[in-house]
This record gives structure tokens, sequence and C-alpha cells, in this order.
């Protein structure tokens, strides 16, 4: 049934119709077990989730969080100042899990860019960003770029927006046994998309060269493993995925 509504229903109309199945999911879910660091509450188990394979304990019942979510939220929590320090940032395509408590963080400029999200602050495309040069200190672009037909200009618009210094996480779904990424724009049919690059509307699917793209823009890179972030009762107590790697980019002064 999950695969079903994450395949056949566009993803705007589910982001409004779990805004009101939130607080019932979180009521049902409550108990011991399970932790999730963004809202610091526990839960009897998280809900199953997957455009393909389901993972089991991967969504968040209360915040919509993911296992990428809970481990970038606790990586800001204790590597960065990003809750203290008074930043630009930019957020594409922002997640739910996020995109409210952002916002009350009055010490930010938070600007939300998207082309169809209701969350979105600036109906924009990530290729076009219609933003001045090194306008931003942190940028999240997360589970995008794998979308965009044209990923390397996404990538450059990114670094053109960011401030000298500035730093940003750029998650993608990286499959580390693969070397090169592999792409094809002949291949439009969703099903075989789906097949091909592990879900019906990316459009590719990224090897280790990933970093190399990046760096290729300018960026500075660093692949951060959860696994050396997190202690194994961490990920286990958080519900991390520990082959995961938070991709941190930043421009050079």
């Amino acid at each position: 049934m999950i695969r079903l509504i994450l395949n056949r229903i566009p993803r705007p109309i589910l982001i409004r119709a779990s805004m009101y199945f939130m607080p019932l999911a979180g009521f049902f879910y409550r108990g011991k077990g399970l932790i999730d660091p963004i809202n610091g509450r526990s839960y009897r188990k998280f809900l199953p989730y997957g455009y393909g394979r389901l993972r089991e304990n991967a969504l968040s019942p209360a915040t919509m969080s993911l296992e990428r979510h809970r481990a970038l939220w606790l990586f800001l929590k204790r590597r960065t100042d990003f809750f203290k320090k008074p930043a630009a940032v930019l957020h594409i395509a922002p997640e739910q899990a996020f995109y409210k408590r952002f916002k009350r963080l009055k010490h930010l400029e938070y600007i939300t860019v998207d082309l169809h999200s209701p969350l979105a602050d600036v109906k924009a495309d990530i290729t076009h960003l219609p933003f001045d040069d090194n306008r931003f200190d942190v940028i999240f672009c997360n589970h995008v770029l794998e979308h965009i037909p044209d990923d390397r200009k996404a990538i450059s618009e990114l670094y053109r927006v960011m401030k000298p210094g500035g730093y940003g996480i750029f998650q993608i779904p990286l499959d580390k046994n693969r070397e090169k990424t592999f792409e094809d724009p002949s291949i439009t049919d969703p099903s075989k998309r789906a097949e091909l690059f592990g879900q019906y509307d990316h459009v590719r699917i990224y090897g280790r060269d990933y970093f190399k793209r990046l760096r290729e823009a300018g960026f500075g890179t660093e692949a951060l493993e959860i696994k050396a972030l997190f202690t194994p009762d961490e990920i286990e107590k958080f519900a991390l995925d520990k082959e995961e790697i938070l991709p941190l980019v930043k421009k050079p002064l």
C-alpha cells in the first residue's frame, strides 16, 4: 500500500495530506523503543518507507523524518553552529521534518525554493536560481539532483549563490558499489526509470564519482560516513542508515 501511494500520488499532494496525518500518527505510535531526535520524542516503532524495497522503521510518524533527515539534524546539532549563528540559508525542496522548525529560528534568514512544493517561498528552477552571486551561508539540497536532467548546471548554480566560506549538504541516493554514475536521457518511461535508477522520477543513479562532479564546480567536498559520525547504539536508537553518507560541500574563501 505504501509503495502504491508513493508511486501514484504526486508529491505536492502527499505533502499536504501528511500535514493532517502527522498528529494522528504520532499519537498512535507513541511508546518506547525508538527516538526521533528532531522532536525528542520516543515511539514504539517507525513506519516502513520506500518507493521500491520497503525499509522498516524508516519514517518517523510525527515529524515525517527519514533516516537521512534524522542524521542531518544530529549533524547540524552536534557538528555545526547552525542553531546559534546568524546565517542566510537556502533550502531547495524543503522537507517537512525541517520546514517549520527552521522557519522558527529567528537568527536565520531562511528561504525555501522549489518548482511545485507548497512549502516553497520561491517557485524557481534550480538550474536558474533568482538570487545574486555569493548570497547564502548555508545551502541544503537533499535528494534533488537525481531528478534534474542537467545536474551539473544545478550544481554550478548552487556554487554561484553560496558565499565564499559557506557550506552545504547535498544528499543524493548513492550507490557506493558503483564507480561511475549511470544516466541515459533517452530513458523516459517511469517503470524503466524505477528499474534502472531506483525511482520513477529519477534520471540517474549516482556512483562514487558524484564527489568529482561537485569538485568540478569548485566545491571542496567531504564524504561523512554515518557509521563514523554515530555510535552503533545511536544508529539503532535513532533508526539511522549506517551505510549512508552525508555529502558536505564548502566554497573556498
